[in-house]
């Protein structure tokens, strides 16, 4: 019940800074907006430092504590992520080609596209924080770290790891959460004192709208399938995401929504374990709703400009893309980035075609992050299903409860 309560409250918040943040952006004098544009260069750069701290933190006592069946769920939790992703790319590519001939008709690209950070609000200074490595890499020493302790059994390194994970919990409690809302409101404040953004948005609107329409589509899809596996009302489902999806709404990160991510999943029925095995694993490769909007964006291009790209060149586009995206995570607008590359080499864009799509990407990409987010949710449902099923994935709590200890509560 109070983790409901603090999901409430903090949705509430979100919702409000959100708003708050569209109305201010007209009335507020540069001046003052530039405040809140130095906090979140700030708390955006803290979050850069502590992001691959926090995926090491969490991931390698979640691995250590499934057990002997950690690299099994390790790979379903991947495939998982990366089949969602890629059936995403297939349904885009599937609405552009049946759509795009009545909502674009004979719409010409516009060849040449003002950068759409160009108004964006300076803040008054800026301090570096560079992060103690990658995600990437603490990706991979987390699952070298967890995996190695499920081998030789050692209770002191898992100790300590149980250990490492509680202060950084706490850190988020007490520190990332409370700001949150503020940081969203600076996001919004400084979308809507930024002019271009809203000129990009008006040359490309059609295809932006129906990017949102179908990402929204696609996490009931997702739910819709996922209860009728897992045994759960979809929609009741979804509906304890939306704390997440928002919060990604204002932040344009999956990395930063970790933490509210977590709280929704568990508030979903998922085990502790698994959800701090699965959510921050799924924040950085399953990239669903960005894919939809990269495919909706790069085909309308495509068709307007009349380039000739067969189906199977797009299946190979869409199969590189979901790959390609995961060099990017947890950065604003980091997978139209890491995507220029493909859109060049394998589709003939110029360099006017790729900015246009990194100015309609970016103008919407909170839209395709909070979609990445909630879907997270419907996955971690499916793995907590299927390793409920293996004894070695039973969370180290569960087995402290059924020799009668204690466990320590989750913060997250």
């Amino acid at each position: 019940m109070a983790a409901k309560k603090i999901l409430s409250s903090l949705l509430a918040r979100v919702i409000l800074a959100i708003i708050l943040g569209v109305v201010c952006s007209f009335i507020f004098p540069e001046p003052l907006a530039r405040v809140f544009a130095t906090f979140n260069g700030l708390f955006g750069n803290f979050l850069s430092f502590f992001v691959p701290v926090l995926i090491f933190a969490l991931i390698t006592p979640a691995i250590a504590g499934l057990g002997r069946g950690a690299g099994k769920w390790l790979g379903m939790t991947t495939a998982l992520s990366y089949g969602s992703t890629i059936v995403a790319g297939a349904i885009a590519y599937a609405t552009a080609r049946g759509l795009y001939p009545t909502l674009l008709g004979s719409t010409n690209t516009v060849e040449q596209v003002e950068d759409v950070s160009a108004g964006a609000l300076t803040p008054y200074f800026e301090v570096e924080m560079t992060p103690p490595f990658e995600i990437i890499s603490a990706l991979l020493l987390a699952f070298t770290l967890g995996v190695a302790m499920t081998a030789v059994k050692s209770d002191v390194l898992y100790e300590a790891a149980r250990e490492l994970e509680g202060v950084i919990m706490k850190v988020i409690e007490k520190l990332i959460v409370p700001l949150l809302p503020l940081f969203i409101f600076g996001m919004f404040l400084d979308l809507g004192m930024n002019g271009n953004l809203k000129t990009t948005m008006l040359s490309f609107g059609k295809v932006l709208v129906l990017a949102v329409v179908l990402t929204l589509l696609y996490l009931v899809i997702q739910y819709v399938i996922t209860g009728a596996i897992v045994g759960r009302n979809p929609f009741v489902a979804l509906k304890n995401m939306l704390p997440a999806y928002f919060t990604a709404l204002g932040t344009s990160s999956s990395a930063a929504t970790i933490p509210i991510s977590m709280r929704a999943t568990i508030n979903n029925g998922v085990r502790e374990n698994v959800a701090g095995f699965t959510v921050p694993l799924c924040a950085t490769i399953h990239l669903s709703g960005s894919m939809i909007k990269i495919i909706l964006f790069a085909f309308a291009i495509v068709y307007m400009s009349g380039l000739n790209v067969s189906l199977g060149l797009a299946i190979g586009f869409i199969l590189m893309l979901g790959i390609t995206m995961i060099a990017a995570p947890g950065v604003p607008g980091g997978a139209i980035m890491a995507a220029a590359a493909l859109l060049q080499s394998m589709l003939g864009f110029d360099e006017g075609m790729v900015a246009l799509m990194i100015a309609a990407y970016i103008a919407i990409d909170s839209f395709g992050t909070a979609a990445n987010v909630a879907g997270d949710g419907a996955i971690a449902l499916l793995v907590d299903k299927f390793s409920g099923k293996d004894e070695g994935a039973q969370a180290p709590a569960d087995a402290a409860e059924a020799k009668g200890g204690s466990s320590r509560a989750t913060t997250v």
